[in-house]
């Protein structure tokens, strides 16, 4: 016989990535990212000025901050309930967003309401995400 579908009715796609390669873009796309948001808070912080050290040292402080959050993230919200993993996910993602607008020079309270705004949007998508893909103890399903 050839391959047979699951219990629930779907077929896993196969996988066609190494184990290098998963390896690789678990630590490869928070670094990145990191570098891009340390770039993007520093040019948002400068607002067109020269670039001075200060100025690299805030970019690089700030790519540094990300990539370690990211990553504790990306290891230890997985291991959360699916409410709980979709407000950590979409509370860094609200925080990022809020803090790069800060950094134009905009109140507090304009970075705070788009930080909320933002988290609330991911939270959504990430909650229908985990609740349609997992049962209620957050075993996959499909």
């Amino acid at each position: 016989m050839a391959h047979a579908a699951p219990a629930g009715g779907f077929a896993r796609t196969p996988d066609v990535f190494s184990a290098k390669v998963h390896m690789a873009a678990r630590y490869g796309v928070p670094v990145v990212l990191g570098l891009v948001y340390g770039y993007w808070a520093a040019a948002n912080r400068r607002d067109g000025g020269p670039i001075t050290g200060w100025n690299v040292l805030f970019g690089c402080v700030t790519a540094i901050a990300f990539i370690v959050l990211c990553l504790a993230v990306a290891t230890f919200a997985p291991l959360l309930k699916r409410e709980l993993h979709s407000a950590v996910k979409s509370g860094f993602a609200g925080a990022a967003v809020g803090f790069l607008y800060s950094q134009t020079g905009e109140s507090v309270l304009r970075s705070t309401a788009l930080g909320l705004a933002v988290a609330a949007a991911i939270f959504l998508v990430f909650f229908y995400r985990y609740y349609t893909r997992e049962d209620g103890e957050g075993n996959r399903i499909r």
